[in-house]
């Protein structure tokens, strides 16, 4: 999973050129905190947190659902896939609002619900008519506590999940980040991909009665954040969430989750296939999420430095050698210590020993050659402040918003985190590059035609 700084691109900047009056209030909001629109965030007793962001967008308004609970919380054997299933099957209605009622509703609202899952949550939302927040309310409480689905629907919805899963594979691509994520952990259930290893998908529709005790454990308050951006006041929000969420009950489950050793050796995986573009992909093992840490924000200047277009490693190998098609790179943000990732399309297979080494070389050189300041300066004020012109409608602003959520449990650590960014010196450059880029850490991942990925 290649991680977007505020779960969104830099080329997403670009739209904020039809945007003039967000650009005035982002310009004046940010001298004194990055994101630029005011953060209210309370916790009701349950512990269910409500966070809203009003935005100037009359009459629309974004409802994300955030449960912090994706395949990072799968810690069962052979119970893998299920915070995806969850992502199809609560839709399935509820008692009061069949699934064809609930999609009457969103109708009436001028609105399109989804959902979608990670290794670390899984979002539902909608954007909708600020004018009907109390429907969006009360049809969003009423299936978060009043799920209700038959043995049938689920093993409908399962085969569903199975059919994603074959399609998905079918991709090379997708078989290479299963093959790579099993052997990089050995513990810890970041080894399996959002989907599930295939032999449990296989039998999901045996696991009726487990469904329901994932869906008791993580459908909770504790673990669910209610985010509204939009033509909306807080004290509308708290009022509405107080009403129609109060009386959900809290639970007591908490994942017992596996500690990963450490690494102590290269690990490698190939596929062969011999009509399909050689590919090569290093991962090495990287830190958590923190807010409160420069490592991450110094290996994602690090990273944009290192494979931007203008960058001395991509003009040599994709403009000057012509040896691969694209080749980039980037950290992962995740609750949990999980891999930074580097992957490149070959032109030719025989090169893949070749491009390997001068990227393992660039790297290494970033331990002991400091970066130019003026464009260490310049990225860090790339990925800050286009990231800042993206916030530009309250689906952007609520998606930006709730990725923090979901890593942190807090909203307002979107203005940590980004204060950071500002403090990473190339210093900082050299020490994460020292400590994170090493062998021993690190799993190869290649597509080839011949028997093995000729990089061992």
């Amino acid at each position: 999973m290649k991680h977007t700084f505020w779960a969104l691109g830099l080329a997403a900047a670009l739209l904020a050129a039809n945007a003039p009056a967000a650009q005035a209030q982002q310009a004046a909001a940010a001298t004194t905190a990055a994101f630029p629109y005011p953060i209210d965030q309370q916790q009701l007793p349950n512990g269910l947190k409500v966070v809203t962001v009003p935005y100037d967008s009359p009459g629309l308004a974004s409802f994300f659902l955030v449960v912090r609970a994706g395949s990072r919380d799968e810690v069962e054997a052979g119970k893998t896939g299920f915070a995806h299933f969850f992502e199809h099957v609560m839709f399935r209605g509820t008692e009061k609002y069949t699934k064809e009622q609930y999609d009457q509703v969103l109708k009436s609202l001028g609105a399109a619900a989804n959902a979608n899952t990670s290794l670390d949550r899984t979002i539902y939302h909608m954007t909708g008519n600020a004018r009907m927040l109390e429907k969006m309310f009360e049809v969003e409480a009423d299936r978060f506590q009043n799920l209700k689905y038959s043995e049938h629907d689920f093993k409908t919805e399962a085969g569903a999940v199975k059919g994603e899963y074959t399609k998905n594979s079918a991709s090379l691509y997708t078989q290479l980040n299963e093959k790579v994520a099993d052997a990089a952990f050995d513990k810890h259930t970041y080894e399996h991909t959002t989907m599930g290893f295939f032999k449990d998908v296989v039998d999901m529709p045996n696991q009726y009665e487990y469904s329901k005790v994932f869906f008791d454990r993580f459908y909770r308050p504790e673990y669910t954040t209610l985010l509204v951006v939009g033509d909306v006041k807080a004290a509308e929000v708290n009022q509405l969430a107080q009403k129609y969420f109060a009386n959900w009950k809290r639970g007591s489950y908490v994942p017992n989750m596996a500690q990963e050793p450490e690494q102590t050796s290269t690990r490698y995986v190939h596929i062969q296939n011999p009509n399909f573009p050689p590919f090569l992909s290093l991962s090495y093992k990287g830190p958590a999420f923190s807010a409160e840490s420069k490592e991450l924000p110094a290996l994602d200047v690090l990273m944009t430095m290192l494979f931007a277009e203008n960058s001395e490693l991509y003009q040599q190998l994709v403009v000057k050698e012509q040896k691969v098609r694209f080749v980039g790179g980037s950290p992962n943000f995740t609750r949990d210590p999980q891999l930074i990732s580097v992957r490149t399309s070959v032109v030719k297979a025989d090169d893949i020993p070749y491009v390997k080494q001068r990227i393992t070389q660039a790297l290494e050189e970033m331990k002991t050659k400091p970066v130019d300041a003026k464009k260490l300066a310049d990225t860090k004020s790339a990925l800050k402040y286009g990231n800042l012109m993206s916030l530009d409608s309250p689906d952007n602003i609520a998606n930006a918003m709730s990725q923090f959520i979901w890593l942190t449990g807090d909203a307002q650590a979107i203005n940590r985190f980004s204060a950071l960014y500002d403090q990473v010196t190339a210093a900082d450059i050299q020490a994460v590059a020292k400590k994170y880029f090493v062998p021993e850490h690190l799993t190869v991942g290649t597509i080839g035609p011949n028997a093995s990925g000729g990089v061992q």
